[in-house]
């Protein structure tokens, strides 16, 4: 079977995913629908409704949308079964029940951003900056009843520098995610859809490490632990640079707020100080954590928007003010 005679339907909704559909329909694949979330209510009053960045794509490519609300509606079942796909690709979508995920003959695979069994979950991409990896990556995985379980049919590794952020390793895996696709796809179109792909216990067994989930993040999951080393609370903000950002509270002049932090630096500092304690240096400043001092470069005070470090100082010139540790 040749690429352009295989039935594909895509399912994705954010920038992450438009990645891999404009690479198949530039690509020449046969792109017989796409479904996407539902429109967005936006706006102070909720009154806009606002398309996923998917939808936008294949509308102005002329590819039919489907925006189901519920996955297992018979109407959107029989839709979605009325367009005969051979393969479905997920890339960042929702849970598939098996009435959808079985539905083609060759399956339905999943784009993820890890190298799976580390980093089941919602945001594995923020997880593993956060917790210090020197590198992450793309897996391609055959969908099953479980999320994120399923057979692995293809890894591939993208290294994580010490000085980047969540927004570099988005980018990065997003064009890596969709050259995995275009892999994906060719191979099994190679094998007649015939891969077995690997089970993840034993990648699990070969990694022999403990494996580490990726969680949805909350407003909660962000705040800030000062008490933790130096190395840890640098990586856990950039982790959550730029969105959703981390945060940590306030107090100026008797009054808290949120403050949140978008970039901050290593430093040899060695002065001891109670955690949490405040230094300012020539327009330089600085936050003592749990075994040394940590540099804020980036930061937002509410209500303002983000700004290095020298123009919040110069800002909070005669007021008092602190970070409180809880």
């Amino acid at each position: 079977m040749e690429k352009e005679e295989l039935r594909l339907v895509f399912m994705g909704t954010p920038e992450f995913a438009v990645a891999t559909l404009r690479r198949l329909v530039e690509g020449g694949y046969n792109v017989v629908a796409v479904v996407t979330q539902p429109d967005k209510p936006v706006g102070r009053h909720q009154e806009q409704l606002q398309p996923s960045a998917v939808k936008q794509f294949a509308l102005a490519h002329g590819l039919p949308v489907l925006q189901p609300v519920k996955m297992k509606d018979p109407a959107f079942v029989e839709e979605l079964r009325g367009y005969k796909a051979d393969l479905q690709v997920v890339v960042a979508y929702r849970m598939l029940p098996e009435v959808v995920w079985n539905m083609p003959r060759f399956g339905t695979f999943n784009v993820h951003a890890a190298l799976l069994p580390q980093y089941r979950g919602a945001a594995p991409i923020n997880w593993a900056v956060i917790n210090g990896e020197t590198e992450t990556g793309v897996t391609t995985f055959f969908l099953d009843k479980d999320i994120d379980t399923g057979r692995v049919i293809m890894q591939r590794r993208f290294p994580i520098p010490d000085e980047a952020d969540v927004a570099y390793v988005y980018d990065g895996l997003m064009t890596l995610g969709a050259d995995v696709a275009i892999e994906t796809i060719d191979e099994i179109l190679e094998c007649g859809g015939k891969i077995d792909g690997i089970e993840q216990a034993d990648l699990a067994l070969s990694a022999g490490n403990e494996l580490k989930p990726a969680p949805k993040i909350f407003k909660e999951t962000c705040l800030i632990d000062w008490n933790l080393p130096a190395k840890r609370v640098y990586d856990f903000i950039r982790g959550l640079s730029p969105y959703p950002g981390s945060w940590t509270n306030m107090e100026e002049n008797g009054k808290q707020s949120v403050l949140k932090i978008f970039k901050t630096a290593k430093t040899s500092e060695d002065m001891e100080a109670e955690v949490g304690t405040v230094r300012s240096e020539k327009n330089r400043l600085y936050v003592r954590c749990g075994d040394a001092w940590l540099e804020i470069l980036e930061l937002q005070m509410a209500g303002k928007k983000r700004m290095c470090a020298r123009d919040f100082l110069n800002g909070m010139r005669d007021k008092s003010f602190r970070i409180l540790t809880k």
